[in-house]
């Protein structure tokens, strides 16, 4: 498992923005879990500045992740 990043904000119900390390990009449609492993969502877009990269996480659920909480790939 590695970080993705920290969440930031949360756009509707089910949408996910993340703030990404520009070392550890994951891969377009990657699940995500929270701390817990607890399946979140998978990463549907990277945008952004090359160096502070953000990601667009559909939720498969309601988003209830918090800002600030490290989100993590498989």
């Amino acid at each position: 498992m590695k970080v993705v990043g920290r969440a930031v904000s949360t756009i509707g119900n089910r949408m996910l923005i993340i703030q990404c390390d520009a070392a550890q990009l994951p891969p377009l449609y990657s699940e995500v879990t929270d701390r817990r492993m607890r399946t979140v969502g998978k990463i549907l877009d990277l945008f952004g500045n090359v160096k502070a990269p953000y990601a667009a996480i559909l939720c498969h659920e309601k988003c209830s992740i918090r800002p600030d909480e490290k989100l993590f790939a498989k």
